[in-house]
Order: structure tokens, then sequence, then C-alpha cells
């Protein structure tokens, strides 16, 4: 049993149980160096039982090798990988070195890692203990802090230990046990084990007092006190900061003990393998005998057991370490180097050589582009990072200089490090001259803009990068014009124009699918950005129709946004989730979270709002696991604008965190977006509590055309509550060359509303009706009949319904009462299966109002799931099964059966068939 550390035992010990019952757990232990950490979790491992025990540790020295501490953890696995899913299995091989092939995204690592993990969790409970996670390479680092986030219900604890300051590592969210020194009674009992002999009460209290109970302290500190002062004859030394004065007591005993003693220990204090075959080799390569590899874990300082070799305690690396010259250190590096070399391990052999580099070395500078190369492969974009900026280093030639920044800054890009990545490119265009690398950097910082900076400086650098590299690169010259084009339709205009012989947008037989696409999305959006919304349309319709051939998922997600800005809904939804689906396979998390914010628009519009709330609430989700927390603000305003149409008890509440987050961090092209959606939640909002002004203010600020055209029912009707006819008819003006134009029968619809809207007045005078342009009696029963013949085809059944309560509280008011109640009764159905609360109420009044008395809805067809059992049951019921679902969204399959099991007991079904029944709104 430790000394004083009861409460923290039993608390991982509680933390196992719950595991072993099909909870998963994890654990951060917390703390300063010395406290205990190491000595807790071998506690816990020590009397764990029947649990697989997987193990592995951050070496600092280890840090710029790509899932290092990944492999040894997951290695006693390695015979249930056959069974993962085929792109898990070869993600796996390629992170470990095991395969050379196309590279894999790193996320994909950490679903084949989370995967591994379960399955070995069917066979018996699994506790992972993770040290010095702060020293963590960051591959390894981002795998499992996705595990922990993920697992479900799994029978795993995951123990993370680590010091006070983490570093880079961010266990945000996570649980945490926070060890801090021992109370005095038991420092006094770890003392007093510790001496033995004659230990003086007043020095008692000065160690217990000086220490702050911490244990290494208590254990280390002794030894280095003579007896005179132990039994309080002579004086202590002067106070110095704890771990100092622990470093110092380990650097003491090495340098007490033989040369080539110490020698050893440096090698081993360099090295992050803890092989303890490449430790003598190293060591024989420096003139020292092997022996004296066994005289330094007789003093105490190394740990060996089998093949491995460790140091006792991280404080003696560092006072090793640290104490050596650098001639030492750099001997003891190459020396290193050279065992590594002949092991096989090239990526760490060179790794030893930088360290031992004193100036430029060009046979060094290729062999770290190397390490860069095989880094990206296998998707390990932070390691590829450090390679290329350590090449960087090493080099005089400035293009090569420039070459190397850029690569570097490519791969801080691909880590998620933007604000990082910019400076990257910054510093390498300064000395680029290669004209084929300038447009590279350029096009990196216009990405860089798009998502962190100002939108309209990226719509300029886009046009000009295009410009200059149409004479030399005519397809990276249309990828920056097809960029730039989408953007001003977002609005983000810098006023700068590719000239038509600058980019070739004309199609030609022999045009590769993916190629065809851009050309047309180039004209689609060059046209749409100008008005010509009948050319656009044409266009685009020719790249839809190539679409489902273009595997690039750029390309893809660029067709959805183009089907967006056109109004094509069944388009729009197409791409986005044929993009959705694709880099769900290929594990490429940030194109998962655009592609489920994107969604949103289309299940919006279509009704499906319990799919808004489950991919909102999953790219939320994915975002906090990732870490790219400014990724959870569109997702927050989605769930924010759906709060304000069902009345949510969280609107005020979310309304917050959009506001916080929004503040907080850069959103680029995303800012426009999420405003307008905020905004129209707010006008929403207003409009039904009765504050028509309200909604006005907020829906007349509207600003992506987009949205605006989407937001057009709301808009037309806080305008027209509110007295502002005028606003109201130039609005439907605006809408009405798009709507003829394009054909959508939506924006059709929503035009015919906003005359039907802004004609009531008239027609309740006895004047007869004026006929429109369009041949259309300017009276409002012609025009609500137009309206809702128009919806009848175009899937947006809120506006549809919008339209029924609109004519229904007309005719009510015509006094034809009987008409009025179809539609009332069409309205309230609707807005009920919705759970539009406010409106629901509201068409509920006007019904009662014309005579009728609306029927309840059965409340035993509404089943209130959380976001993950909503989402469970929705691929569930399109007959998946649970291994597919988990695959889908990333967790375990007990994970998803944990969560169907729920779904059951809620609804009071038994089988899966009854699924499709539900209402799982």
């Amino acid at each position: 049993m430790l000394v004083g550390r009861h409460r923290e035992s039993a608390h991982l010990a509680d933390l196992l149980e719950q595991a072993r019952h099909g909870a998963a757990r994890c654990v951060v232990v917390r703390g300063e160096p010395g406290v205990g950490k190491s000595a807790l979790v071998e506690d816990l491992v020590s009397a764990s039982g029947d649990v697989t025990v997987l193990r592995t540790q951050g070496v600092q020295a280890e840090a710029p090798l790509a899932f290092a501490a990944l492999h040894r953890l997951l290695l006693p696995l390695t015979r249930l990988r056959e069974g993962l899913p085929a792109p898990q299995e070869r993600a796996l091989r390629v992170a470990f070195g095991e395969e050379d092939g196309p590279s894999v995204e790193p996320f994909l690592v950490a679903v084949a890692t989370l995967s591994l993990l379960s399955a070995a969790a069917e066979e018996q409970t699994v506790l992972c203990v993770v040290e010095d996670a702060h020293w963590l390479d960051a591959a390894t680092s981002d795998a499992l802090l996705f595990c922990a986030r993920r697992l479900g219900a799994d029978r795993v604890l995951l123990v993370f230990s680590l010091r006070d300051d983490a570093g880079s590592f961010h266990p945000g969210g996570l649980d945490e046990l926070v060890m801090t020194g021992l109370e005095d009674n038991a420092s006094r009992e770890l003392l007093g084990q510790r001496v033995g002999g004659v230990l003086a009460p007043g020095v008692a209290d000065r160690l217990v007092q000086e220490t702050g109970g911490n244990p290494l302290a208590l254990l280390e500190l002794p030894p280095a006190l003579t007896a005179s002062q132990l039994e309080g004859a002579a004086p202590l030394p002067e106070q110095l900061p704890l771990s100092s004065r622990v470093e110092a007591a380990f650097l003491d005993r090495s340098r007490a003990l033989p040369t080539p003693t110490q020698t050893a220990l440096l090698v081993v204090a360099a090295d992050d393998t803890g092989d303890l075959t490449t430790v003598r080799r190293a060591v024989r390569a420096l003139g020292v005998a092997e022996e004296a590899v066994e005289e330094a874990v007789a003093s105490g300082l190394l740990v060996a057991d089998a093949q491995t070799l460790r140091v006792r305690h991280p404080l003696v690396r560092s006072a090793v370490y640290q104490a050596a010259t650098g001639t030492q250190r750099r001997a003891v590096h190459l020396a290193l180097a050279d065992a590594l070399t002949v092991a096989g391990d090239a990526d760490r052999a060179t790794w030893h050589r930088a360290s031992a580099a004193e100036g430029p070395d060009l046979k060094l500078v290729a062999a770290l582009q190397d390490v860069g190369a095989r880094a990206a492969r296998r998707g390990a974009y932070a390691s590829a990072l450090a390679a290329y900026e350590r090449a960087a280093a090493l080099t005089t030639d400035s293009a090569q200089q420039a070459a190397l920044t850029f690569a570097a800054a490519r791969n801080a890009w691909a880590s998620g490090q933007a604000e990082h990545a910019r400076t990257l490119a910054l510093a390498a265009r300064q000395s680029a001259v290669d004209p084929v690398l300038l447009a590279d950097i350029a096009r990196l910082l216009g990405r860089v803009e798009v998502n962190l900076g100002s939108a309209v400086d990226a719509h300029r650098i886009f046009v000009e990068t295009a410009r200059t590299v149409s004479a030399f690169d005519q397809p990276k010259a249309l990828e920056m014009a097809v960029a730039a084009a989408i953007m001003r339709t977002y609005g983000a205009d810098s006023g700068a124009r590719l000239a038509d012989c600058d980019v070739d947008a004309e199609p030609v037989e022999g045009n590769d699918p993916r190629t065809l696409v851009l050309k047309q999305l180039f004209v689609a959006m060059t046209l749409a950005a100008e008005h010509d919304w009948a050319g656009a349309t044409s266009a685009l319709d020719v790249g839809l129709e190539a679409g489902d051939e273009v595997v690039d998922l750029d390309v893809l997600g660029n067709l959805g946004n183009a089907a967006l800005q056109l109004g094509a809904d069944a388009a729009q939804q197409h791409f986005y989730a044929l993009t959705l689906s694709r880099a769900r396979d290929t594990g490429a998390v940030l194109t998962v979270v655009y592609a489920l914010h994107r969604l949103c628009f289309g299940y919006l519009v279509a009704g499906d709002w319990p799919a808004v709330r489950s991919s909102a609430q999953e790219a939320l989700n994915l975002a906090e696991t990732v870490g790219q927390r400014q990724l959870r603000t569109p997702a927050l305003a989605w769930l924010t604008l759906l709060a304000a149409r069902q009345a949510g008890d969280d609107f005020d509440t979310l309304l917050t965190e959009v506001d916080e987050a929004t503040a907080t961090y850069p959103l680029g092209i995303l800012g426009d977006p999420v405003h307008d959606l905020v905004r129209w939640a707010k006008g929403a909002r207003a409009a039904d509590a009765g504050d028509a002004s309200g909604a006005l203010h907020h829906l007349s600020r509207l600003r992506v055309p987009a949205l605006t055209r989407m937001a057009a029912v709301d808009r037309t009707d806080a305008a027209v509550r509110a007295g502002a006819i005028d606003t109201a008819r130039r609005w439907v003006d605006e809408l009405a060359p798009f709507a003829d134009a394009t054909g959508r029968p939506w924006a059709l619809g929503a035009v015919a509303y906003g005359r039907a809207m802004t004609t009531q007045t008239a027609s309740e005078t006895d004047s007869p009706p004026d006929m429109g342009a369009d041949g259309l009696a300017n009276d409002p029963d012609t025009l609500f009949r137009e309206a809702l013949a128009q919806y009848a085809t175009a899937g947006r059944p809120f506006d549809e319904a919008r339209t029924h309560l609109a004519y229904g509280e007309w005719l009510r008011r015509a006094q034809r009462r009987v008409d009025a109640r179809e539609h009332l009764r069409r309205a309230t159905e609707t807005f009920a299966d919705l759970r539009a609360v406010p409106l629901t109420e509201r068409a509920n009044a006007e019904l009662r109002a014309s005579g009728e008395t609306a029927r309840k809805r059965d409340p035993s067809t509404l089943v209130d799931l959380t976001p993950m059992e909503l989402k469970v049951a929705q691929l569930v019921s399109t007959g998946l099964s649970n291994k597919d679902v988990a695959a889908q969204i990333w967790v375990s399959p007990r994970t998803v059966a944990f969560h169907l099991r729920n779904v059951f007991a809620k609804a009071g079904i038994s089988s899966r068939g009854e699924l499709a029944q539900l209402d799982l709104g």
C-alpha cells in the first residue's frame, strides 16, 4: 500500500471497476514532478488482476517521431488488427511504418486505435496507462485524446499521467485527479522509512515543510545530507526550488560514479528507444565497456528489465543530460545514430544526427527531408513539420530554405496549426524566387485568410495567384479561379477580376471529370456573382452531371456550395452527403465537420429538423474532440436557430455560447454565415414573441445571399407584420429574377407568397384585382394558391406550412371559415411534426377561431432522444448493422448497442424494424 495515497488509490480502483462493468472511463493524473504519479499508476496495475494492461510513456527526445508511443501501446494487440475494417488496418500499418504507400489521414489512425481498444475490450477489460503524456509525440497524443472522448460502453480505463505544466498535451474536458504533496503524518512516515536511523524532529519538520510532502524529494534529499545534518548538529543547505534540489540530488549521485558509468548514463538519457541492445552498441562505440551499463543500473539511477532500459525518473534524464557538455552530448547522439542505423531505424538515427549538428549539413538536410516525407505519408503532419523546419535551419541555400520552409508551412496547415502555417509561409515567401513555389505559397496564404482572416483579402490573393500561374499552370489557375468565384457568391469580393485569357474554362473533349467540373464551377459561380442566374444554372447543371465521378473532396464540397448558391436543394444535399461519406471513409475529419455543417442547410429547408440537430451536435462534438474549437461555432449557430424555431429552453444558453465563440475564435469565410444564422434565430424568436419590429430588425441584416433567399418567407412576413410593406415588396422584387431564371419551385413559391402578403390590404377593398407581369391576378387568393402549387413540389414543408397558415388566416378574415380550416389543419399538422411550438400554437388558435378544435397530437409517437441516440436510431433504421453504424460515427459497436438499448427502452419497442415507425423528431 502506498503511504498516504489511500484516497487516490481507491478512486482509480473504482474507475477500473466501472470499466469492468462496461462504462469506459478516462482520468488524467496530474501533479508536479516527484509527487508520486508513477507510483500510483504502478499500484493500480499491480492490483488490477485479470485485465489486459497496455502501457506507453512519452519521451521528450522522441517527440518528433510520429506514433512512436502509440506503437508501443498497441503492439500487444497486433493480432486483433485483422478484424478491423480494411482502411483502418492499413492506416495502422502505414502509421507504424510497416507499409509504404499513399498517405493516410491521422484521424483514421485514431479511429483504428479506438476500434482496436474496443476489440480488445470484448475479450477482457483493458487498462491503458500512458505516463509522461506531456512528452507524447503529437500524433499519439491526438489519437489517444480522440479515444478518450469517444469511448463509451467499452470495458476500457485510460489513465494519463502528466506534469502540471502539460506543454502540448491538452486534455480539456477529461476528468482529472490532481495529486499534491503528502499530509504531514504520511510525510514523516515516509521519511522514517527512508532514513532508518536518527532523524531530529526539527530536521524532519523542515524537510516536510520544504518538500511540501513531495514523495520523491522526501526519498532523495535525505541521502544527500550528512549524518550531522540529519541529527540536527549541522545546518541544512540553503533552500532551492524543489525540482532543482531533486535534480541536484540525482546529479550528485551520478557524479559519484566512475566516468565510464556516467557515460553510460548519458547514453540512456539521450536515448529514446529504451532498447538495451541499442544502448550497448552506442556505449561500445564511445569506447566504454558494456559493464558500465550494469553499474549504472546498480546505482539505482537506471531501471532494466529483459531488453529494456530506462532512467528511474525523468528528473534523472534532465539532470544528467543538462549537466553534460555540448561535446559530450554530440558524441553520444552520433553514437546512438550509428547504433540505430545498424538497427534499421533511419528516422531516429536522423534525429540524433540533427541533435549533434553544429552547422549546415546538406547530407543531413536530405535525410531530414526524407523523414518529413515519410511522416507526411503516415499522416503525422506535426512530425513532418518538425523535420522540415530543422532541415530549413541546416541549409545555407536560400532557394532550398524557402522550399523547405514552405513544406513545413504546408504540414503546419495540415496539422491544424493555421497561425504557424501563416508565419512559415510568409517566411518562405521572403526568399522564394521560383514562380511555382511563390504561387503555392500564395495559395496557402489564401486558404489561411479564408479560415482565419479576411475573406476579402483571400479573394484578392486567389485572383492574383490565378492570374500569375495561368501562363505556366492552367490547372492550378483554374483551382484558384474557382475558389475566388465561390467566395464572391458569399459576398467576399475584393474587386479584383480575371481576364478571359487568364483561365481556360472552355470544356473540351478529353477533359477528365474533375477538370470539367472545375470549369463549370468557375463559369457558374462567376455568372451567379453577376446575377446571371439562368446562365449560372445551365453551367452548374453540366457540372452536376459529371460530379459523381469526381473523388476530390474539395471539388465535391464546392459542387455542394454552388448548388446551395443556386438553390438546387437536391443537388446540394447529394454532394454534401457524398463529401461526408467519402470523408468518413478516409478519416478526413475536418472535411467531415464542414460537410455536417453544410448538410444542415438542406436538412432545415427539407423539414428534417432531427437531422439538423444530430448533424450539428456531431460536428460540435468532433470539433471539440480534434481540438478545432472554432469549428464548433457554426454548429452552435444551427442549434440556436433550431432552438428558436422549436422554442427550446436552451435558446438563451446557446445564444450566449455562440456569441462567446464568435468573440473568441477567428471565423474567416464562416463569419457571415454564422452571424446570419444567429440573426435569423433572433428574428424568428422575436416574430414568435409578437415583436414584428424586432424580427424585421434582425432579418433585414442578413448578408449572405443564399441565406437571404432561404429566409425569404420569414423576411417577408416580418416586414409585412411590422408595416414595412415597401421593404417587403422590394425584397420580393429582388428574389423574383432569381426565381424566374432558375425555375426553382421554392423560390417561385416564396415570390408568390410575398406578393400575396403585400397585396392583402388592397384586396380587402371592392376594387377588382390587377394583373401582374406574370399574368397572375394580384389578389391574395390567386397568389396564395400559386404559392401552394409551387411548394407542392418544392420539398420545403416548413415554408409550405407557413403559406397554408397565412392563407388560412386571410381566408378566415375574409369570412371563408370552411375554406380556412383545411389550410389551418395542414399548417398545424406540419408545425406539430416539426415541433415548431410557437407556430403550432398560432395555427391552433387560428383553427379555433375558425370554429374547429384542433386535434391533439398523440404524445406516444414522440420520442425524446439524446443527439447520439437519435443519430444511432436514424442510421439503424436504414438497415445498417451496429458495426456499420460504429464505422459511420466513429464509436465502438458496443457503444452503438448501448445507445440502441436506450432508444428501445424510451420508445417502448423491441426490434430494429420498429424504428422506422417512430417519429424521430
